[in-house]
Protein backbone atom coordinates (compact mmCIF):
# COMPACT_ATOMS: atom_id res chain seq x y z
CA UNK A 1 0.00 0.00 0.00
CA UNK A 2 1.43 3.44 -1.07
CA UNK A 3 0.24 6.04 0.98
CA UNK A 4 -0.52 8.58 -1.86
CA UNK A 5 -4.02 10.35 -0.90
CA UNK A 6 -6.64 10.36 -3.89
CA UNK A 7 -9.94 12.20 -3.64
CA UNK A 8 -12.87 10.55 -4.98
CA UNK A 9 -14.12 11.84 -8.57
CA UNK A 10 -17.48 13.55 -9.08
CA UNK A 11 -17.93 10.80 -11.49
CA UNK A 12 -16.95 7.76 -8.78
CA UNK A 13 -19.32 5.15 -10.07
CA UNK A 14 -18.36 3.00 -7.34
CA UNK A 15 -18.59 5.28 -4.37
CA UNK A 16 -22.69 4.96 -4.09
CA UNK A 17 -22.27 1.41 -4.03
CA UNK A 18 -19.58 1.04 -0.91
CA UNK A 19 -21.72 3.49 0.79
CA UNK A 20 -24.88 1.12 0.64
CA UNK A 21 -22.89 -1.58 1.35
CA UNK A 22 -21.22 0.17 4.55
CA UNK A 23 -25.03 1.02 5.14
CA UNK A 24 -25.82 -2.41 4.95
CA UNK A 25 -23.30 -3.97 7.59
CA UNK A 26 -25.09 -4.51 10.74
CA UNK A 27 -21.79 -4.27 12.71
CA UNK A 28 -19.73 -1.90 13.83
CA UNK A 29 -21.64 1.11 13.52
CA UNK A 30 -20.60 3.33 11.33
CA UNK A 31 -20.46 6.85 10.66
CA UNK A 32 -21.07 7.30 6.80
CA UNK A 33 -20.16 10.56 6.55
CA UNK A 34 -16.80 10.00 7.91
CA UNK A 35 -15.54 8.31 4.60
CA UNK A 36 -12.48 10.02 3.67
CA UNK A 37 -9.55 8.71 1.18
CA UNK A 38 -7.13 6.78 3.01
CA UNK A 39 -4.55 6.06 0.61
CA UNK A 40 -4.13 4.31 -2.92
CA UNK A 41 -1.42 1.95 -4.16
CA UNK A 42 -0.22 0.67 -7.49
CA UNK A 43 -2.74 -1.24 -8.27
CA UNK A 44 -6.27 -0.19 -9.37
CA UNK A 45 -6.89 -0.57 -5.34
CA UNK A 46 -7.61 1.54 -2.79
CA UNK A 47 -8.26 2.46 0.52
CA UNK A 48 -10.34 4.56 2.73
CA UNK A 49 -11.35 5.42 6.48
CA UNK A 50 -14.07 5.39 8.41
CA UNK A 51 -15.00 6.52 12.08
CA UNK A 52 -16.75 3.83 14.01
CA UNK A 53 -19.80 5.08 16.26
CA UNK A 54 -17.73 4.32 19.66
CA UNK A 55 -14.68 6.35 18.48
CA UNK A 56 -12.59 3.52 16.22
CA UNK A 57 -11.23 4.12 12.70
CA UNK A 58 -11.71 1.73 10.42
CA UNK A 59 -9.99 0.98 6.70
CA UNK A 60 -12.52 0.10 3.75
CA UNK A 61 -10.79 -1.45 0.73
CA UNK A 62 -12.40 -0.98 -3.17
CA UNK A 63 -10.84 -3.59 -4.92
CA UNK A 64 -12.67 -3.09 -8.36
CA UNK A 65 -13.46 -6.09 -10.25
CA UNK A 66 -12.51 -7.52 -12.83
CA UNK A 67 -9.34 -5.73 -12.34
CA UNK A 68 -9.07 -6.97 -8.93
CA UNK A 69 -9.68 -9.90 -6.79
CA UNK A 70 -10.43 -9.64 -2.88
CA UNK A 71 -10.06 -13.65 -2.05
CA UNK A 72 -5.95 -13.74 -2.28
CA UNK A 73 -6.27 -10.55 0.57
CA UNK A 74 -8.61 -12.38 2.48
CA UNK A 75 -6.82 -16.05 2.21
CA UNK A 76 -3.60 -14.61 3.17
CA UNK A 77 -4.65 -12.42 6.07
CA UNK A 78 -6.29 -15.66 7.40
CA UNK A 79 -2.66 -17.49 7.08
CA UNK A 80 -0.62 -14.75 8.33
CA UNK A 81 -2.64 -13.97 10.90
CA UNK A 82 -2.61 -17.48 11.98
CA UNK A 83 1.03 -17.09 12.63
CA UNK A 84 1.10 -14.38 15.18
CA UNK A 85 2.08 -10.87 13.33
CA UNK A 86 0.09 -8.06 12.77
CA UNK A 87 -2.33 -8.11 10.07
CA UNK A 88 -5.71 -6.21 9.42
CA UNK A 89 -8.67 -8.14 10.69
CA UNK A 90 -10.85 -8.62 7.90
CA UNK A 91 -14.45 -7.08 9.78
CA UNK A 92 -16.49 -7.74 6.73
CA UNK A 93 -16.55 -8.62 2.63
CA UNK A 94 -18.23 -8.59 -0.38
CA UNK A 95 -15.94 -10.86 -2.30
CA UNK A 96 -18.37 -9.98 -5.51
CA UNK A 97 -18.24 -6.07 -5.51
CA UNK A 98 -14.53 -6.13 -3.87
CA UNK A 99 -15.21 -4.65 -0.85
CA UNK A 100 -13.92 -5.44 2.94
CA UNK A 101 -13.71 -3.75 5.97
CA UNK A 102 -10.68 -3.71 7.97
CA UNK A 103 -9.68 -2.97 11.16
CA UNK A 104 -7.30 0.14 10.96
CA UNK A 105 -3.54 -0.36 11.57
CA UNK A 106 -3.23 3.43 11.49
CA UNK A 107 -1.59 6.19 9.30
CA UNK A 108 2.06 5.80 9.97
CA UNK A 109 4.58 3.95 8.16
CA UNK A 110 7.66 2.96 8.11
CA UNK A 111 8.72 5.21 5.68
CA UNK A 112 7.60 8.23 7.42
CA UNK A 113 8.68 7.60 10.85
CA UNK A 114 12.26 6.24 10.24
CA UNK A 115 15.05 8.22 10.79
CA UNK A 116 18.79 6.74 12.17
CA UNK A 117 17.78 7.58 15.00
CA UNK A 118 15.09 5.24 15.21
CA UNK A 119 15.75 3.11 12.53
CA UNK A 120 17.85 0.47 14.38
CA UNK A 121 14.98 -0.71 16.85
CA UNK A 122 12.19 -0.66 13.87
CA UNK A 123 14.61 -2.98 11.65
CA UNK A 124 15.15 -5.52 14.50
CA UNK A 125 10.97 -5.26 15.37
CA UNK A 126 10.43 -5.94 11.40
CA UNK A 127 13.31 -8.69 10.89
CA UNK A 128 11.77 -10.54 14.42
CA UNK A 129 8.68 -9.88 12.73
CA UNK A 130 9.66 -11.40 10.10
CA UNK A 131 11.57 -15.00 11.35
CA UNK A 132 8.72 -15.32 12.90
CA UNK A 133 5.96 -15.31 9.80
CA UNK A 134 8.85 -17.56 8.50
CA UNK A 135 8.84 -20.20 10.79
CA UNK A 136 5.36 -20.67 10.66
CA UNK A 137 5.53 -21.55 6.62
CA UNK A 138 3.68 -24.41 5.66
CA UNK A 139 4.17 -25.74 2.19
CA UNK A 140 1.22 -25.83 -0.27
CA UNK A 141 -0.28 -22.82 1.63
CA UNK A 142 0.42 -20.15 -0.61
CA UNK A 143 1.28 -20.49 -4.64
CA UNK A 144 4.61 -21.13 -5.33
CA UNK A 145 7.19 -18.70 -6.35
CA UNK A 146 8.62 -21.07 -9.09
CA UNK A 147 10.71 -20.57 -12.32
CA UNK A 148 8.06 -19.19 -14.51
CA UNK A 149 6.85 -16.78 -11.97
CA UNK A 150 10.54 -15.46 -11.28
CA UNK A 151 11.22 -15.41 -15.04
CA UNK A 152 8.07 -13.50 -15.97
CA UNK A 153 8.87 -11.10 -13.21
CA UNK A 154 12.35 -10.90 -14.49
CA UNK A 155 11.33 -10.32 -18.05
CA UNK A 156 9.76 -7.11 -16.98
CA UNK A 157 13.27 -5.56 -17.25
CA UNK A 158 14.10 -5.81 -20.80
CA UNK A 159 10.56 -5.34 -21.88
CA UNK A 160 9.64 -2.32 -19.77
CA UNK A 161 12.60 -0.44 -18.35
CA UNK A 162 15.08 -1.67 -21.82
CA UNK A 163 12.55 -1.33 -24.35
CA UNK A 164 9.64 1.82 -23.21
CA UNK A 165 11.65 3.52 -20.71
CA UNK A 166 15.32 3.49 -22.66
CA UNK A 167 13.61 2.85 -25.57
CA UNK A 168 16.09 0.55 -27.21
CA UNK A 169 16.09 -2.80 -29.01
CA UNK A 170 18.78 -4.66 -27.57
CA UNK A 171 20.69 -6.94 -30.04
CA UNK A 172 20.92 -10.82 -30.13
CA UNK A 173 24.29 -10.91 -28.31
CA UNK A 174 23.25 -8.35 -25.77
CA UNK A 175 19.61 -10.67 -25.34
CA UNK A 176 22.09 -13.46 -24.91
CA UNK A 177 23.96 -11.88 -22.30
CA UNK A 178 20.64 -10.76 -20.01
CA UNK A 179 19.29 -14.57 -20.76
CA UNK A 180 23.00 -15.37 -18.88
CA UNK A 181 22.37 -13.39 -15.90
CA UNK A 182 18.78 -14.38 -15.56
CA UNK A 183 19.52 -17.70 -15.66
CA UNK A 184 22.67 -17.07 -12.93
CA UNK A 185 19.96 -15.57 -11.02
CA UNK A 186 17.31 -18.06 -11.22
CA UNK A 187 19.61 -21.01 -10.21
CA UNK A 188 20.58 -19.20 -7.08
CA UNK A 189 16.71 -18.35 -5.86
CA UNK A 190 15.48 -21.86 -6.59
CA UNK A 191 18.36 -23.67 -4.86
CA UNK A 192 17.16 -21.60 -1.74
CA UNK A 193 15.30 -22.97 0.86
CA UNK A 194 10.93 -22.14 0.97
CA UNK A 195 9.49 -19.78 3.16
CA UNK A 196 6.33 -17.99 3.05
CA UNK A 197 6.94 -14.78 1.06
CA UNK A 198 5.05 -11.60 1.30
CA UNK A 199 7.02 -10.18 -1.56
CA UNK A 200 6.85 -6.15 -0.95
CA UNK A 201 8.10 -6.34 3.00
CA UNK A 202 9.16 -2.92 3.07
CA UNK A 203 9.30 0.54 4.85
CA UNK A 204 5.97 1.41 2.75
CA UNK A 205 3.82 -1.62 4.10
CA UNK A 206 5.04 -1.63 7.70
CA UNK A 207 3.10 0.39 9.68
CA UNK A 208 4.44 1.68 13.40
CA UNK A 209 2.20 0.11 16.05
CA UNK A 210 2.94 0.54 19.85
CA UNK A 211 2.42 -3.21 20.19
CA UNK A 212 3.10 -5.91 18.01
CA UNK A 213 5.37 -3.74 16.04
CA UNK A 214 5.16 -3.63 12.66
CA UNK A 215 1.89 -3.70 11.11
CA UNK A 216 1.92 -5.70 7.92
CA UNK A 217 0.10 -4.76 4.85
CA UNK A 218 -0.45 -5.25 1.17
CA UNK A 219 -0.25 -8.71 1.01
CA UNK A 220 -1.85 -10.35 -1.13
CA UNK A 221 0.31 -11.70 -3.61
CA UNK A 222 2.33 -13.40 -0.94
CA UNK A 223 4.04 -17.19 -2.33
CA UNK A 224 5.82 -19.98 -0.89
CA UNK A 225 9.41 -18.78 -1.92
CA UNK A 226 13.19 -17.59 -1.29
CA UNK A 227 14.01 -17.31 2.17
CA UNK A 228 15.90 -14.21 1.77
CA UNK A 229 13.13 -12.54 -0.78
CA UNK A 230 11.70 -10.71 1.92
CA UNK A 231 14.96 -9.58 4.05
CA UNK A 232 15.97 -8.20 0.49
CA UNK A 233 12.95 -6.18 -0.09
CA UNK A 234 13.30 -4.83 4.15
CA UNK A 235 16.76 -3.86 3.75
CA UNK A 236 17.61 -2.89 -0.19
CA UNK A 237 14.04 -0.38 -0.17
CA UNK A 238 13.50 1.05 -3.09
CA UNK A 239 12.20 4.15 -1.14
CA UNK A 240 14.71 4.59 1.58
CA UNK A 241 18.76 3.93 1.23
CA UNK A 242 21.19 2.87 4.21
CA UNK A 243 25.02 2.21 4.45
CA UNK A 244 26.01 -0.87 3.05
CA UNK A 245 27.98 -1.47 6.85
CA UNK A 246 24.35 -0.94 8.58
CA UNK A 247 22.28 -3.17 5.84
CA UNK A 248 25.06 -5.83 6.35
CA UNK A 249 24.44 -5.94 10.51
CA UNK A 250 21.15 -6.34 9.97
CA UNK A 251 21.15 -8.85 7.28
CA UNK A 252 23.71 -10.62 10.13
CA UNK A 253 21.07 -10.00 12.60
CA UNK A 254 18.56 -11.66 10.89
CA UNK A 255 20.90 -14.94 9.94
CA UNK A 256 21.45 -15.31 13.46
CA UNK A 257 18.12 -14.90 14.64
CA UNK A 258 16.79 -17.49 11.56
CA UNK A 259 19.86 -20.10 12.72
CA UNK A 260 18.64 -19.99 16.02
CA UNK A 261 14.76 -20.36 15.32
CA UNK A 262 15.72 -23.64 13.16
CA UNK A 263 14.93 -21.67 9.83
CA UNK A 264 16.99 -23.36 6.99
CA UNK A 265 19.16 -20.43 5.88
CA UNK A 266 22.73 -21.47 4.26
CA UNK A 267 25.19 -22.04 7.26
CA UNK A 268 27.79 -20.24 6.07
CA UNK A 269 27.50 -16.64 6.07
CA UNK A 270 29.25 -15.80 3.22
CA UNK A 271 27.39 -17.80 1.45
CA UNK A 272 23.84 -16.49 2.60
CA UNK A 273 25.15 -12.88 1.91
CA UNK A 274 25.47 -14.09 -1.49
CA UNK A 275 21.62 -15.28 -1.87
CA UNK A 276 20.87 -12.05 -0.46
CA UNK A 277 22.41 -10.31 -3.02
CA UNK A 278 21.24 -12.52 -5.70
CA UNK A 279 17.82 -12.48 -4.88
CA UNK A 280 17.99 -8.53 -3.97
CA UNK A 281 19.34 -8.40 -7.92
CA UNK A 282 16.41 -10.72 -9.09
CA UNK A 283 13.88 -8.19 -7.34
CA UNK A 284 15.85 -4.64 -8.65
CA UNK A 285 15.43 -6.11 -11.90
CA UNK A 286 11.83 -6.37 -12.03
CA UNK A 287 10.68 -3.11 -9.70
CA UNK A 288 13.34 -1.20 -12.34
CA UNK A 289 10.45 -3.21 -15.11
CA UNK A 290 7.74 -2.54 -12.93
CA UNK A 291 7.96 1.43 -12.29
CA UNK A 292 8.37 1.91 -15.84
CA UNK A 293 5.32 0.02 -16.30
CA UNK A 294 3.48 2.51 -14.02
CA UNK A 295 4.75 4.94 -15.60
CA UNK A 296 4.49 4.44 -19.47
CA UNK A 297 0.92 2.60 -19.21
CA UNK A 298 -0.92 3.46 -15.98
CA UNK A 299 0.42 6.97 -16.58
CA UNK A 300 1.73 6.68 -13.21
CA UNK A 301 5.10 8.99 -12.91
CA UNK A 302 5.74 8.92 -8.95
CA UNK A 303 7.97 6.13 -9.03
CA UNK A 304 10.42 7.66 -11.68
CA UNK A 305 12.47 9.52 -8.84
CA UNK A 306 12.72 5.72 -7.36
CA UNK A 307 14.49 4.35 -10.20
CA UNK A 308 17.84 5.85 -9.51
CA UNK A 309 18.44 4.28 -6.61
CA UNK A 310 17.09 0.65 -7.72
CA UNK A 311 19.45 1.46 -10.13
CA UNK A 312 22.50 1.70 -7.67
CA UNK A 313 21.65 -1.20 -6.03
CA UNK A 314 21.75 -3.37 -9.13
CA UNK A 315 25.03 -1.91 -9.99
CA UNK A 316 26.72 -2.41 -7.00
CA UNK A 317 25.41 -5.97 -6.59
CA UNK A 318 26.85 -6.70 -9.71
CA UNK A 319 29.95 -4.97 -9.40
CA UNK A 320 30.31 -7.36 -6.94
CA UNK A 321 30.45 -10.79 -8.21
CA UNK A 322 32.76 -11.87 -11.06
CA UNK A 323 30.21 -13.90 -12.91
CA UNK A 324 27.74 -10.72 -13.17
CA UNK A 325 30.30 -8.62 -15.09
CA UNK A 326 28.18 -9.35 -17.72
CA UNK A 327 25.71 -7.83 -16.64
CA UNK A 328 27.79 -4.17 -16.01
CA UNK A 329 29.04 -4.33 -19.39
CA UNK A 330 25.58 -4.65 -20.67
CA UNK A 331 24.07 -1.97 -18.57
CA UNK A 332 26.73 0.60 -19.61
CA UNK A 333 26.08 -0.33 -22.88
CA UNK A 334 22.45 0.84 -23.00
CA UNK A 335 22.75 3.39 -21.05
CA UNK A 336 26.10 4.59 -22.76
CA UNK A 337 27.89 5.08 -19.55
CA UNK A 338 31.66 4.58 -19.75
CA UNK A 339 33.24 1.22 -17.96
CA UNK A 340 33.60 1.58 -14.44
CA UNK A 341 36.21 -0.86 -12.01
CA UNK A 342 34.32 -2.81 -9.47
CA UNK A 343 35.30 -4.84 -7.05
CA UNK A 344 34.76 -8.57 -6.45
CA UNK A 345 34.21 -10.84 -2.99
Amino acid sequence: MSLYTTPASADDLRLPELNKWLASLPAPALKLDSLRPASSDASFRRYFRIDGADGATFIVMDAPPPQEDVRPFIHVAGVFGETGVSVPAILAQDIEQGFLLLSDLGSTTYLQLLTPDNAHKLYIDAIDALVHLQIHSKPAVLPEYDRTLLLRELMLFPEWYVGKHLGLSMTEKQTATLNQVFELLLANNLAQAQVYVHRDYHSRNLMVLSQGNPGILDFQDAVFGPITYDLASLLRDAYIQWDEEIVLDWAIRYWERAKRAGLPVNPDIDAFYRDFEFMGLQRHLKILGIFARLYHRDGKDAYLKDLPLVMEYTRKVAYRYKELAPLVKLLDELEDKAPQVGYTF
